[in-house]
């Protein structure tokens, strides 16, 4: 039987690890404070654990609060999944379907793709979560997500199959100033010594392997300094001064006056979309998505920017 009170409890605790401040979350909660700490007190009684330190510090999360947080915003987030469902089924409407993207998707081809699914099916279902790419293999694994549009290469795992959407060439982004940015064409030879801002490689593993390994090709492994979540905030660091990065060509309108974005005298392909599911989804609204998204084709993506 479902403990509907030990869910409410996670609920609240899942708030409070949030503001690490009880009585912002008991504001946010529309509750008063001692309410609040007494039921969070039953929570630690009950799983036998202290989950937050308090001192004139203030609040912060024990060990164990930390261990069991991630767990702990799953379940809320199935838990409203859950709730948006039963309130689109009283209304008639079918199964909802979870599309995870990546920002660069949500503006291109993801809109697109709804527009035409809404067309064929009007009474269709769809919620649509940010993600990042590495999420996204993990949601769709654990079903969290039924389709994703991310940077995932086709191999990601014998689990996820994935169709890429759009290849884009990489240019590198260099500070106005740089000795190099009035070239044409930058041999990548001639960023060895170059220190480099990039992706963390637990955000998009894709995208980071891609340019690890082309530099790698051309005789150096990169020297990366600076760690960045976004192609957009990549260049915006550039033009900082705080190093240089391989970026989709396409993004030279980003540029600006601090940054100029170079082509690679080498051409470098990288997926920077592709639209993913479960192997084991066999679920019409999917396979339906799946076979819109790729009838619009793989594209170099000259126009489009990547995040």
């Amino acid at each position: 039987m479902i403990n509907f009170r030990l869910l409410k409890h996670l609920y609240l605790f899942s708030v409070v690890a949030e503001e690490l401040h009880f009585r912002r979350a008991a504001a946010r909660l529309g509750m008063s404070q001692p309410p609040l700490t007494e039921q969070i007190q039953v929570l630690e009684a009950a799983l036998k654990v202290k989950l937050f330190d308090r001192s004139g510090k203030g609040v912060q999360l024990t060990a164990e609060g930390a261990a069991i947080l991630p767990a702990v915003k799953k379940l809320v987030f199935q838990m409203d999944r859950v709730e948006v469902a039963v309130q689109e089924s009283l209304r008639g409407r079918g199964r909802m379907v979870t599309i995870g993207a990546i920002t660069t998707a949500m503006a291109s081809p993801l809109p697109a793709v709804i527009e035409q699914l809404k067309a064929e099916v009007p009474d269709a279902s769809i919620s649509v979560i940010e993600i990042d790419s590495a999420e996204a293999l993990v949601a769709l694994d654990e079903g969290v997500i039924d389709v994703a549009f991310a940077r995932i290469e086709s191999g990601a795992g014998h689990a996820i199959h994935a169709h890429p959407l759009r290849t884009e060439r990489l240019g590198v982004a260099l500070p106005r100033w740089h000795r190099l940015a009035a070239r044409d064409a930058i041999a990548m030879r001639e960023l060895a010594d170059e220190e480099f801002i990039m992706f963390p490689r637990a955000v998009s593993p894709t995208f980071f392997d891609g340019i690890i390994s082309a530099c790698r090709s051309h005789g150096f492994t990169p020297r990366i300094l600076h760690e960045s979540r976004s192609v957009t905030s990549q260049i915006a660091m550039v033009g900082c001064s705080q190093g240089v990065a391989l970026v989709p060509l396409g993004m030279q309108h980003l540029g600006g006056e601090l940054v100029a974005i170079k082509a690679l005298k080498e051409q470098v392909d990288i997926v920077t979309i592709a639209v993913a599911w479960s192997a084991r989804t066999q679920d019409p609204m999917v396979e339906r998505i799946v076979a819109i998204a790729s009838s619009m084709g793989a594209g170099d993506g000259s126009g489009a920017p990547a995040a």
